[in-house]
């Protein structure tokens, strides 16, 4: 089977396809290294199944290109994190809607299988107990930024429902919630690296606000079995699946956790989201994916907790 991945050399793109290598799949990595970056991949160099192509998901022509001469696809290119959807706005959303909809259209014109990967940022500030698929989404106003990356994965969550429902288009749509490991790096605001990477080099935990809210963390090994078992499941087409892991724990309890566990001298300090972000910053008080039906569709469950996360990024720190 041949993939066109999107997003290829990403953070769980290169997870992704060092899994469908395993296997023996033949990928069409697409990207343009903006957030991806070239060391995720490089150690498929030499691998006659795998061909890296250095572009953008906003070229309609390309993109028209290499799903053509894909089985199935799997899209992953987005704008991500935090600080960088607050300081470039304009340019994530163009990414994250029109790149996404040069995808659509390449699929539907050659009539591919999609699955792409939505996140938990379109629940915004819902903070029920469990946070099932058809849960509300509640966002704050469109002039405040930190949204914007929710609205545009549920504009794309809706396309590709329509896609399926109208056009008859497989599409998969899978919502990420916090997911951590190796090669993911703390520059984007993602709290695991940066707490890790800090507590190595004995400096300053940063916590933002109070550190009293609480979030869930899979381990990206396991959010990609799901993504694998999710695209075979006939009866995960054309309807969203969350992929997290409900093991709750609050930001203070992280720090103090990877300090302790790291053995580091690192003391913790709090600074206000103004601080760290921009003035009206809004987040969330706590995020707790229901996970029952990707669990009653695949069968999945989780083989790694925040400890084996914690241990696998310094081991792929130090």
């Amino acid at each position: 089977m041949k993939f066109l991945l999107t997003g290829g050399a990403g953070f769980v793109g290169s997870h992704l396809l060092d899994q469908l290598v395993d296997r023996g799949d033949s990928v069409i990595v697409l990207d343009d290294f903006s957030t991806g970056r070239k060391e995720n991949i490089s150690h498929h160099s030499l691998n006659k199944a795998v061909e890296v192509v250095e572009g953008s998901i906003l070229d309609p022509d390309l993109v028209d290109k290499l799903v053509s001469k894909s089985d199935r696809v799997f899209h992953l290119a987005a704008a991500v994190g935090v600080f960088n959807i607050v300081k470039h706005p304009l340019e994530s959303l163009t990414t994250n809607i029109k790149g996404s909809e040069n995808i659509f259209e390449a699929c539907l014109k050659h009539n591919k299988p999609v699955l792409i990967t939505s996140s938990s940022e379109v629940y915004g500030k819902n903070t029920s107990d469990l946070l099932r698929e058809d849960s509300d989404r509640v966002v704050g106003a469109p002039q405040k930024f930190r949204w914007s990356y929710s609205d545009a994965k549920a504009i794309d969550e809706a396309m590709a429902i329509a896609l399926y429902q109208q056009k008859g288009l497989e599409t998969r749509i899978v919502r990420l919630f916090n997911t951590v490991g190796p090669r993911q790096i703390g520059r984007y605001g993602m709290v695991v690296p940066r707490f890790v990477e800090a507590a190595l080099k004995n400096e300053p935990l940063s916590i933002y606000g109070t550190g009293k809210q609480t979030r869930c963390f899979g381990h990206v090994s396991d959010v990609v079995n799901a993504i694998l078992k999710i695209d075979g499941c006939i009866e995960a087409i054309g309807r969203p699946i969350n992929i997290g892991v409900n093991q709750e724990i609050c930001i203070i309890d992280l720090a103090e956790k990877v300090i302790e566990r790291i053995g580091s001298k690192s003391d913790i300090q709090y600074q206000s989201y103004e601080e760290a972000y921009s003035q009206g910053f809004e987040d969330m008080e706590r995020r707790v994916p229901d996970n029952s039906l990707l669990k009653q569709l695949t069968g999945w469950s989780p083989l790694k907790n925040i400890e084996n996360i914690i241990d696998d990024l310094v081991a792929h720190l130090s």
